[in-house]
C-alpha cells in the first residue's frame, strides 16, 4: 500500500483494518491465557499419578515446550511473508493456531488414553507455537505498513492492545465458568469450553481479512526479496537482531509473569480463589487494551525510545515492591490493583512493536521481526512460568518471580538503547 493510499484510509476502514489484522494475535493470547488458568487442571488430567507440585511443573513444561517451535515458525512463516506477502502469512497462522487450540480442547485424559494424553497436549502446543512464531511479525508488519508514516506507532500498538483484549476475554470466560459450574464439572469438562470457543474466531478473522490490502506489492516483492531472507537477516542485520532480541527478552518476561502467570500465582501462592484471580486478570487486560493505543500515540508524537525506556524502568523499579506487598498481605484487592498498574505501564510501552518493525528494512522485515520475537519469547517467556514456579519450590521465597523480571528487564535496557530507530521513514533496501 502506498503512502498516499494509507493516508486516505477513513475511520470505518481503519477500524476494520486494525480489527482484521489483530484478531490472529488476539486468538494466540486468548489461548495462552486459558492454558495458564487451567495449568493446574491440565496437570491433574494428564499427569494424575504425579504429586500436585510435579503436576503443575509438568503442565507448565508442556506449555513452555510450545515456545520452542516459535523460532522455527518465525523463520519459516517470516520468509513466506517476505516472499508471498504479509496477508498470506497471517491467514496461514490463523488456521494453524485454531488447529492447535482444538487439539488441546479435545485432548483425552490420562485415564482415557494413557501416555497419549500428554502427547496430544504437547502436539497442540507445538503447533500453536509454530503458528505464533510467524503471526505477530507478519500481522504487526501489515499493520505498520498500512498506516500513514505519522501513525505507525498507533497502528502497531494494537498488537499489544489485542493481547490485553485477549487476556480480558479469556479471564472473563474463566470467571463466568468458575461462578457457574462446580469445581468437579470444571475439572471434568468445563475447562474445555473456552478452548473450543476460541476456534470460532477463525471464520470471523478470515472474513474480516478479505478486505485487507496486501502491503507488499508483487512487483516489489520480486525485485527486492532476497533468495534467502534468513541468511540476509543474519549476515547483514546481525546487530539489529542482537539489540532487538535483548529488548524483546525484557518485554516478554514482564508480560508473561505479571499478566499470564499472576492468576496461577494468586491461587497457588496467595491462596486466593480462581474467580478472584481471573477478575484481576480481566482488569489487567482492560488496562492493556486502554493504555496500549495511548502509548502508540505518544510514541508517534515524542519518539519511540523515550517511552520504551520509561516503561521498562518503571516495571523494573515497581516489580519488587509489588510482590512484597502481595506476599505480606494477600488480598484480591491488592492483586487487582497491582495487575492494573503494571498492565497500564506495559501498555504505555507498546511502542516496542513499531520499534521492532522499523528495526529491519522492508525486504526482510517479517523474517527479522518474527525470528527476533519468536526467539525472545521462547528464551524469556516460554519457560518463564516453569522457572519461577521451580524457583519458588527450591528457594521457598514467593518473591522469586520479582527477581526474574527485574534481572531480565535490566539487561533488556541495553537492547532498547541500541535499537535501530527508523521512526517515520520507510526503508525498502537491504
Amino acid at each position: 500500500m502506498s503512502m498516499t493510499l494509507a493516508a486516505s484510509v477513513e475511520t470505518p476502514s481503519r477500524f476494520r483494518l486494525i480489527a482484521a489484522v489483530s484478531i490472529g494475535n488476539a486468538l494466540e493470547y486468548f489461548d495462552l491465557t486459558l492454558f495458564t488458568f487451567f495449568a493446574v487442571t491440565i496437570g491433574k488430567l494428564v499427569f494424575p499419578t504425579q504429586a500436585p507440585g510435579t503436576q503443575i511443573l509438568l503442565s507448565l513444561g508442556i506449555y513452555g515446550t510450545g515456545y520452542c517451535a516459535r523460532p522455527i515458525g518465525g523463520l519459516v512463516i517470516g520468509a513466506y511473508g517476505d516472499r508471498r506477502g504479509r496477508k498470506a502469512a497471517v491467514n496461514l497462522t490463523l488456521v494453524l493456531m485454531a488447529l492447535g487450540t482444538a487439539m488441546i480442547g479435545l485432548t483425552p485424559t490420562y485415564e482415557q488414553a494413557g501416555l497419549l494424553a500428554p502427547f496430544v497436549v504437547l502436539a497442540g502446543r507445538l503447533l500453536q507455537g509454530f503458528s505464533a512464531g510467524g503471526e505477530t511479525g507478519a500481522s504487526t508488519t501489515l499493520l505498520a505498513e498500512s498506516a500513514p508514516a505519522n501513525e505507525r506507532g498507533f497502528f502497531a500498538s494494537w498488537q499489544s492492545a489485542s493481547q490485553g483484549l485477549a487476556v480480558m476475554l479469556g479471564a472473563g470466560v474463566v470467571w463466568l465458568l468458575s461462578v457457574s459450574l462446580s469445581p468437579e464439572i470444571m475439572t471434568s469438562w468445563g475447562w474445555r469450553i473456552p478452548f473450543l470457543c476460541g476456534i470460532g474466531i477463525v471464520p470471523v478473522g478470515l472474513y474480516l481479512r478479505r478486505a485487507v490490502e496486501e502491503t507488499l506489492e508483487p512487483a516489489t516483492a520480486r525485485a527486492t526479496a532476497p533468495h534467502n531472507p534468513v541468511g540476509d537477516v543474519v549476515r547483514l542485520h546481525w546487530s539489529s537482531v542482537l539489540w532487538a532480541l535483548l529488548g524483546m527478552l525484557g518485554a516478554n518476561a514482564s508480560y508473561v509473569i505479571l499478566n499470564l502467570y499472576m492468576p496461577t500465582y494468586g491461587v497457588r501462592e496467595l491462596g486466593l480463589s480462581p474467580a478472584s484471580t481471573s477478575a484481576a486478570a480481566m482488569v489487567g487486560g482492560a488496562c492493556m487494551l486502554l493504555f496500549s493505543p495511548i502509548g502508540g500515540v505518544l510514541t508517534d508524537r515524542f519518539g519511540r525510545k523515550t517511552f520504551l525506556v520509561l516503561s521498562r524502568v518503571l516495571v523494573i523499579v515497581l516489580t519488587y515492591p509489588a510482590f512484597l506487598l502481595l506476599t505480606a498481605a494477600p488480598s484480591t484487592a491488592g492483586l487487582l490493583l497491582i495487575i492494573a498498574v503494571m498492565s497500564a505501564i506495559q501498555g504505555l510501552g507498546s511502542g516496542f512493536f513499531i520499534a521492532l518493525t522499523e528495526n529491519f528494512p522492508k525486504n526482510v522485515r517479517v523474517t527479522g521481526f518474527s525470528s527476533v520475537y519468536a526467539l525472545g519469547v521462547m528464551l524469556s517467556g516460554g519457560f518463564g512460568q516453569l522457572i519461577v514456579t521451580w524457583l519458588i519450590e527450591v528457594t521457598g521465597s514467593k518473591l522469586a518471580p520479582a527477581f526474574y523480571v527485574i534481572a531480565i528487564g535490566a539487561a533488556s535496557l541495553i537492547g532498547i538503547l541500541n535499537l535501530n530507530y527508523r521512526t517515520g521513514r520507510e526503508e525498502t533496501g537491504a
